[in-house]
Formats: C-alpha cells, sequence, structure tokens
C-alpha cells in the first residue's frame, strides 16, 4: 500500500439514488421556509421551518461530494472545457427561462397596476444575474431578479474553481480527514472574516459575497466523499446511520442550533445517504416518484419566488388587499400545488432539452467511455 492510494477504497455505485431523491425535500424546506414567512402560523410553530433555509448549505455540500463522484475517480482532473460545458448545460437552460420570465412580469406590471419599488428591479442587477456574479461582490441590497439564483452564482464560482479543488483533492484523497480539518479551519476563517466585515455569520451570506459560504462547504463535500470510500458498512448499519444523521440534523434544526453547527450536521447526513446506496438499501428515496421530484427540484427552487410574487402582487392588485397580509393554509396550498406543477414542467420541457440542446453544440460526445459515463451520471444527485 503507497502513500498514493492510502487505505483500501471501495467505490460508490454508480447511481446514488438517495442523494437524488433528498434534493427534493430540501428544496421544499427552502420554499416552505419563505412561505412560512408570509403565513398565519404563530412564530414558534416554525421553529424547523425557519431552519429550512440552510437546505441550501446541503446543496453546497451535495456539490463537492457528487462532481468528487462524477469527474475526480482516476489520477487525473477531467478536461476543463467539457466540464465547464457540462456544467453550464445544467444550470443554465432554466435559470435564463426563469430569469427572461421576471423581465417580463417587470416590464408587464405597471399595465396591470402592479407598482414595483424604484429602482429594484434594475439594468445592473438583471446583467449581474444573467452573467452569474450577483453574489461574488460586497453590496447593501438583494438582487431581486430571483432571489433564489444567488446560490447558483456561487456554484457558478465554485465550478469555475474546480481545477484548484480537484489538485487538492487528488493529492489528500488518500487523508480525508485532512481535507475536512482544512474545510472547518477554512470554514471558521471566512465566517470571522464575514462576520468582522457585515456583522452576519457566513451561513448568513446569500447576495453580499455569498461565494465564501460554498467554498469551504464544497470541499467539505470533497472530503466526505473521500472518507465514505473506506466505508462498506452493512444494510442494517447504513439504515441506522441514515436515521440516526437524519434526527440529529432535524432536531438541531428545530430546537434552533447555531447555524455553524446544523452546517456541521449536514455532512454526516449527506455520507449517511450516499452510505444507503453503497449498501444497496433501497428506501422511498429511491421510488421513481422520488427520484423525478428530486431531479425536478432545482426548477421547483429557482421558480417558487417569483410564483410567491406574482401571486402576492396579483391579490393586492385584484382584490385591494395590503401588501403586508398574512396568507392563509388554503391558498399557501393551492400555491404550492401550483408551483410544483411549473416546477415539472420547466424540468421536463426546458431544463432536459436546454441541456441537451447545449451539451450537443458546446462538448459534443467523444467515443471514450469514461467520457460517456459522465455524461450519463453527471446531473443526478447533484442539485445544481
Amino acid at each position: 500500500m503507497n502513500d498514493r492510494s492510502g487505505p483500501i477504497r471501495v467505490p460508490f455505485p454508480d447511481v446514488l439514488d438517495p442523494l437524488t431523491g433528498v434534493r427534493f425535500f430540501l428544496a421544499l424546506g427552502v420554499v416552505l421556509f419563505h412561505y412560512q414567512l408570509q403565513w398565519t402560523l404563530p412564530d414558534e410553530a416554525v421553529g424547523l421551518l425557519d431552519r429550512a433555509r440552510l437546505g441550501v448549505d446541503v446543496f453546497f455540500i451535495l456539490s463537492g461530494f457528487i462532481l468528487t463522484h462524477v469527474y475526480l475517480q482516476g489520477d487525473g482532473v477531467p478536461d476543463y472545457r467539457r466540464f465547464l460545458a457540462a456544467r453550464f448545460a445544467r444550470i443554465y437552460p432554466a435559470h435564463l427561462f426563469i430569469l427572461l420570465g421576471m423581465l417580463g412580469l417587470v416590464l408587464l406590471a405597471p399595465l396591470f397596476g402592479v407598482g414595483l419599488e424604484p429602482g429594484r428591479f434594475n439594468p445592473a442587477d438583471f446583467a449581474g444575474t444573467l452573467l452569474l456574479v450577483q453574489a461574488w461582490f460586497p453590496r447593501e441590497t438583494m438582487v431581486l431578479w430571483n432571489g433564489p439564483a444567488w446560490s447558483l452564482s456561487a456554484e457558478w464560482f465554485a465550478y469555475l474553481a474546480f481545477p484548484a479543488y480537484a489538485a487538492l483533492a487528488l493529492r489528500l484523497r488518500a487523508r480525508p480527514w485532512v481535507i475536512i480539518a482544512l474545510a472547518a479551519i477554512l470554514f471558521v476563517a471566512l465566517d470571522a472574516f464575514y462576520r468582522a466585515q457585515f456583522g452576519r455569520v457566513l451561513p448568513r451570506a446569500e447576495d453580499s459575497m455569498g461565494i465564501l459560504r460554498i467554498v469551504p462547504e464544497f470541499l467539505y463535500g470533497i472530503g466526505l466523499y473521500y472518507l465514505g470510500q473506506r466505508w462498506t458498512p452493512s444494510p442494517r448499519v447504513s439504515v441506522m446511520g441514515a436515521l440516526a444523521t437524519t434526527a440529529a440534523l432535524l432536531t438541531l434544526m428545530q430546537l434552533g442550533a447555531d447555524d455553524r453547527i446544523i452546517v456541521a450536521a449536514a455532512g454526516p447526513f449527506v455520507l449517511s445517504l450516499a452510505l444507503l446506496a453503497k449498501a444497496r438499501v433501497r428506501t422511498c428515496l429511491s421510488h421513481p416518484v422520488a427520484l423525478f421530484a428530486g431531479e425536478a427540484s432545482f426548477a421547483l427552487y429557482l421558480v417558487h419566488i417569483p410564483i410567491l410574487m406574482v401571486w402576492r402582487n396579483a391579490a393586492q392588485a385584484f382584490f385591494g388587499w395590503p401588501g403586508d397580509y398574512r396568507m392563509g393554509m388554503a391558498e399557501l396550498a393551492a400555491m404550492l400545488v401550483l408551483t410544483l406543477a411549473a416546477a415539472a414542467a420547466i424540468h421536463v420541457f426546458v431544463e432536459r432539452p436546454g441541456r441537451r440542446l447545449l451539451r450537443a453544440w458546446m462538448a459534443p460526445q467523444r467515443a471514450d467511455p469514461v467520457e460517456a459515463r459522465r455524461s450519463i451520471h453527471s446531473d443526478q444527485g447533484e442539485p445544481f
């Protein structure tokens, strides 16, 4: 055994169903977090939902985990141009479709008597969102063209930086605890910087330099992947581990633990779900309905705020309700059904065909079987 290979690594199966299925519940948690800001439940009744916004951090950890699974199995890094082409094709069709929809809504709003706050939907922010750089710089206001897209900006930054991540990962893959320790040190340092500069903990970083939030969490996912390669639990142990890490994460969220502790607990949660696939355990997360919902979760995540905005503005314009009216449960349920249907349609009719067209145009398939295998599995389990 040499230092390069380290302890025996048992690869994960190609497809990690639990990491695909869980994406829907993570995205739904973010949706419900935004909904609970508008509904009539008392504050003490929504502890879990208030922390569901940290599903974004789980997404960032998942990205590091899955891209390591897809692209860093061998001794070398992937072709950078083809990697970026695949990642761009993965995220941009749905993003562009929804952003152009928002542009249309903003332009049409005055015709329907909907007043928009002057200057909030401005050309500079539109250009930043279009180019996916809106979360790269310090700013004092939110980018309203589509709020959730800030995390897409952070993901794009991580994709651009992937060669640096890959070089570090391949050098230290035999020492996954070192990668995880480096991620923890980086998180602590960036958290201290963010608190000093902006007065908030790092898991609160969004439009204002939200890229800092993904930097250590992506690395955390890489370390967890290589750690998981060392373990081959029995089906019983893998189920017990998944139940324990899920219960711990939900309990910390409900009790209102520090955001940074919840982010740390999200790592074992992600790893435990991947180990379910390694142990060949099938759960509800492997059901075809759950897998489709997980695949459509990206569209759900991106489209829910525009639909929420249109819904509330329409209610105010046509019924004369005040801007701060609270939504009832029946109204929220109807809006959720509409949002789920819209997300499914965008996934099927925009995201999938757009991805195929962009890949065919930007990076035609080679005969290389490794490249073909990456093409098949490069989107499974990854949130963005």
